[in-house]
């Protein structure tokens, strides 16, 4: 069969069950888009190239399969380095197609001419430029391969415009199964005696890979074991927040009590995740401890500090080998025979080689330390003018904001219980960067597996692309990006994609009118004088409502959100509340944690 190289490139996608390509076209890359008029494949059409590459990460970080994006040359290309950034540190798979300038135009600074290796191999896992056309589908499937494999990260594939409108006898290839590694015998033996020792043992769980409920299994694993389970930075959806083994997440706007809890452990298995300068307060805490480290990456990239044992597995392989381990061992410990499963699903038989003589009292103080400091506000459904708001200027560890005739605006605190309380754990919650996510990573709970989406790196302006990539991805879940009005703003336009393509997000924009993370470190460095941190706002409910079918609304006093959320909740298509707080409104801080 004789085709062009874009068009082998496109049924390479396919044959690699690729649903959804995330682009900005260019005429550098027109015969490729060509190829996927015909497609199964659904070409969703971005406003922007750092939007279309947070859209393919977010798919990746849903559904375990990389992420597409295409973007054009020069220009485009310089959008789309912000994704690979937040990609390559944040171990998420990312297949970037960028058109290039003809084979005969380079190295003639010919127009957007740029050179794709010196712009990206410092944070690509691969840059590959396609200069056979005979080889288009045989590299599109191996940067589909080098993306997956080990520590997952970005791949960037050069698409020089002349080749791709070659044409070629070469076969579309099905890209191979990524082979997983899994924990030895003898691995998972060490492991147990170093669990078995332990006085006060914990997993940090982390990284992408947690998509088909190894958390839970782990979890009921830890549970009867007496192991309290941490979360690594943005990672929290890895467990369900319901298990008795949940002891809260690390890093940023995390609790003073959880990092306590975090130090005072003598042995650390780091579970998809390593122990890195945000997990260990800037490379302050975690360091006595004994440390196992699992996961797919040998060189243990980001990882800081001692390493005891280190186990190649993935999430996936490391929970069943360790969960068959247990079992069986519970069954010969008591003298039985058969499934280990049938171990497994009896507390009593679950894990005898994990727990030794450990109580139950190091994994429980752990766990309540985090339910104090993820409990809603007693009156949750208050309004600003009762008195129980009131009661929150007496009351500096209810973590919410205070709400006075000096201080206008919502109280977050109440805000955020009500939005809880409405979404029970279901939704799929995005977050770009900025105080105002510490809000919702401390109050919204996550009870399911791939339901967070969120910069590891800090990069701005990821929640509304990957609300809108969430929404097409899982359209049966509700996809609810939470974010602060500088985030908004960065990537705001997406918004255009949700209607174009059927999506519907929810989005709640926070507005101080300030950068408030860099706010806040200006009063811990520069107190009293504030610089180039000031913004002014639209009326980010009526920018919505422009659209044709959007559900906009500004929320100005506590007492309107409940029922403004119900409405938002309510609308068959993309919702944003726009809620007002005041500029001095900071996080809700480390040390407060309701009684």
């Amino acid at each position: 069969m004789s085709r062009s190289a874009g068009h082998l490139i496109v049924a390479t996608l396919e044959n690699a069950e690729v649903e959804r390509v995330y682009a900005v076209p260019g005429e550098s890359y027109l015969d490729v888009l060509d190829g996927l008029y015909d497609s199964s494949i659904d070409t969703i059409v971005c406003r922007q190239e750092g939007g279309a590459g947070f859209m393919a990460l977010a798919e990746s970080r849903l559904t375990g399969r990389p992420g597409i994006a295409m973007v054009t040359r020069g220009p485009g290309a310089a959008n789309a380095m912000i994704s690979i950034h937040t990609a390559w540190q944040d171990g998420t798979a990312l297949v970037l197609f960028v058109g290039l300038v003809p084979t005969a135009d380079r190295a003639r600074e010919s127009f957007q001419e740029f050179s794709l290796p010196e712009w990206f191999s410092s944070t690509a896992k691969a840059v590959i430029t396609i200069d056979d056309e005979h080889r288009a589908g045989e590299l599109t499937a191996e940067a589909l391969r080098i993306a997956a494999s080990g520590r997952p990260g970005p791949v960037v594939v050069g698409l020089p415009e002349d080749i791709l409108v070659r044409m070629t006898d070469s076969p579309a290839p099905t890209p191979s199964p990524i082979a997983e590694p899994t924990p030895s015998t003898a691995d998972l033996e060490a492991l147990s005696a170093r669990l078995r020792t332990a006085k006060r043992p914990a997993f940090v769980l982390g990284g992408d890979g947690w998509h088909e409920g190894q958390g839970r299994a782990l979890s009921e694993l830890a549970a009867s074991a007496g192991i309290p389970i941490f979360a690594d930075w943005r990672a929290y959806d890895a467990v369900p927040h319901t298990t008795a083994a949940w002891a809260g997440w690390l890093g940023y706007g995390r609790a003073d009590a959880i990092a306590a809890g975090f130090a005072e452990a003598d042995l650390l298995v780091f579970v998809g995740c390593t122990r890195s300068d945000v997990a260990s307060d800037g490379y302050t805490i975690g360091f006595d401890a004994e440390t196992v480290l699992v996961g797919l990456d040998p060189e243990a990239t980001q990882h800081a500090g001692r390493i005891d044992q280190q186990i190649l597995a993935s999430p996936r392989s490391f929970v069943n080998a360790l969960a068959e381990f247990a079992g069986g061992s519970a069954v010969r410990s008591a003298g039985g025979s058969g499934d280990p499963a049938t171990a497994r699903d009896n507390p009593d038989t679950l894990a005898p080689d994990l727990r030794a003589e450990r109580s139950d009292e190091w994994m429980l103080a752990r766990a309540h330390a985090q339910s104090r400091f993820s409990a809603h506000r007693p009156d949750a459904e208050a309004g600003a003018g009762s008195a129980n708001a009131a009661d929150s200027d007496s009351n500096p560890d209810s973590g919410s904001t205070v709400v006075s005739e000096d201080n206008p605006g919502v109280d977050l605190g109440v805000v955020f219980g009500i939005l809880d309380d409405r979404l029970g754990g279901e939704a799929i919650l995005t977050y770009g960067a900025g105080n105002a996510t510490i809000w919702g990573h401390r109050f919204l709970r996550h009870l399911h597996p791939a339901s967070l989406v969120g910069a590891r790196n800090g990069a701005m302006g990821l929640a509304v692309p990957a609300a809108v990539a969430a929404s097409l991805a899982a359209p049966e879940r509700r996809a609810v990006a939470i974010c602060g009005d500088g985030d908004f703003l960065m990537n705001g336009q997406e918004i255009a994609t949700a209607f174009a393509h059927g999506a519907s997000p929810l989005i709640i924009v926070i507005d101080n009118g300030v950068y408030g993370t860099i706010v806040s470190h200006q009063q811990n460095h520069y107190p009293g004088r504030p610089s180039g941190t000031r913004m002014v706002n639209p009326d980010f409910g009526t920018w919505m409502s422009a659209f044709i079918g959007g559900h906009g609304e500004r929320v100005e006093a506590t007492e309107h959100f409940a029922p403004a959320l119900d409405r938002a909740l309510a609308a068959t298509g993309p919702a944003l509340l726009h809620l007002t707080i005041d500029p001095e409104t900071m996080p809700p801080a480390a040390d407060e944690i309701p009684a």
